[in-house]
């Protein structure tokens, strides 16, 4: 970025007033030696080099990154001291394990060390190509094994990884987009991260635990976790995304955003066709939603964050609907609304009912206000264009409720008595639900009677 130039200076006048001859000397010798082109080093050309290098020793990461913009010179003698074995080892600090502090002051402290050290990455690299820079910075990077894809034997323990997204979000932080896709590229290829994504899309779920572990540690703390523009955010998951078909899309969504074990962080693949989750467990997947669909991006249009939301819900397998009703309830009013339409369109008003019972279910559960489900199914009623075709979808949706009690009680009458406690828990918000629901919709009818 520019900076603002002070124009509050004193200028130089060009005839020198004479006090004494003795310092109007001095003053013609200072002005000549420093106007000599021989160095960009300033007063630090009369230094040896190994003294200059001791002198940066002192200085903190903040200081030599400043000192770097001085001249070219002394930020090629400062990219010079980062490439000794005493520069990388003071400034490349490796303490991603440490467990003697508190974690979080710990990790806080070497974020702000790499976040400072990738502004100095950014000033000394600066007149350099795009390609070369990461070039520069991968040789310095490449001695710390655990900014490595697979470098680190404890990747849930390291920080390793978050340090190094630290320190590449402020190195690319306002580079425009051509050059943002140049450092997903040279990434790409520096951890043959395609090849990788293609194991885990193409394979059972959960047959490389590992590997979907790295990949989700990898596309987190390194490519999207640190950014504090959505738009930005938006754009390394696009890039993550895009290249793959749609239902593949889903399974890595998933894999980087979707509910993990807190015992070793490995994706749980059955988390929502087994049993209703909480909010915790969908709450990355949502978020990752909106933004998809909220940033505005080119690439990704309503209707295709809505197919993402039908594949995803069917990632292993079809999702239980509560899990699909939390979902859309915490991706928003305007994807929910939009998923709702896209179905009634395309006249499967029998899953939107079921749909619009769950909606209410979840309400019932975490007490959020039960008019918020009735008011979404009145808005999509009015996607259906005939008074028919409305009066059949209400229909459908007092039905659902009927149908959906009765299955509860069916499986409470052959369920196991663990399986049975748990879903008469479910059939008792559900009667609730269904009380609520319908005590909102009496209210909004007596109203629009009265007005």
């Amino acid at each position: 970025m520019a900076s603002r130039v002070n124009s509050s200076f004193t200028l130089i006048p060009n005839q020198k007033y004479r006090r004494s001859s003795r310092r109007s000397s001095h003053v013609s010798n200072t002005l000549d030696s420093d106007s000599q082109p021989l160095s960009g080093l300033g007063n630090f050309k009369a230094l040896p080099l190994e003294i200059f290098q001791i002198i940066l020793r002192y200085l903190s990461v903040k200081d030599i990154s400043m000192l770097s913009m001085v001249s070219k010179t002394v930020s090629q003698h400062i990219i010079n001291y980062i490439s000794t074995s005493s520069g990388s080892k003071r400034l490349l600090l490796q303490d991603f394990h440490h467990l003697e502090l508190p974690g979080k002051r710990q990790d806080s402290a070497l974020l702000e060390h790499y976040r400072s050290l990738g502004l100095l990455f950014k000033r000394c690299t600066l007149l350099l190509p795009t390609k070369e820079r990461l070039k520069y910075i991968h040789k310095i990077l490449a001695e710390v094994p655990c900014f490595k894809f697979s470098g680190c034997a404890a990747p849930m323990q390291c920080s390793g990884l978050s340090c190094y997204g630290r320190l590449l979000q402020t190195l690319t932080a306002g580079w425009d987009e051509l050059e943002c896709h140049r450092v997903f590229n040279f990434l790409c290829e520096l951890t043959d991260l395609s090849r990788k994504m293609q194991t885990i899309v193409f394979s059972k779920p959960g047959n490389s635990r590992k590997l979907e572990l790295r990949i989700r540690l990898f596309c987190r703390n390194v490519l999207f976790d640190h950014w504090t523009h959505r738009s930005d955010s938006a754009f390394w998951l696009t890039r993550i995304l895009k290249p793959w078909p749609m239902v593949n899309q889903a399974r890595l969504l998933y894999i980087i955003f979707g509910p993990i074990s807190p015992q070793d962080g490995q994706v749980v693949w059955q988390k929502m066709i087994e049993e209703p989750t909480d909010e915790s467990s969908l709450k990355g997947l949502a978020d990752a939603i909106k933004l998809l669909y909220d940033t505005g991006i080119k690439e990704w249009t309503a209707d295709d964050v809505i197919s993402l939301i039908d594949e995803l819900s069917v990632v292993p397998r079809e999702w239980l609907l509560e899990n699909n009703a939390r979902l859309l309830i915490l991706s928003g009013n305007d994807i929910c609304f939009t998923f709702m339409a896209s179905k009634a369109v395309n006249g499967r008003t029998a899953e939107l009912a079921r749909l619009i019972v769950f909606l209410a279910l979840v309400c019932e559960k975490e007490l959020y206000c039960m008019d918020w489900a009735v008011k979404m199914m009145q808005k999509v009623c009015k996607v259906f264009s005939t008074s028919v075709e409305k009066t059949s979808f209400l229909q459908n949706v007092a039905n659902a409720f009927a149908c959906i009690i009765m299955e509860m009680l069916q499986s409470i009458m052959s369920g196991d008595r663990d399986e049975e406690d748990r879903i008469f828990l479910n059939l008792f918000h559900l009667v609730h639900a269904q009380a609520n629901f319908h005590k909102e919709v009496l209210y909004l009818t007596i109203n629009s009677i009265a007005t």
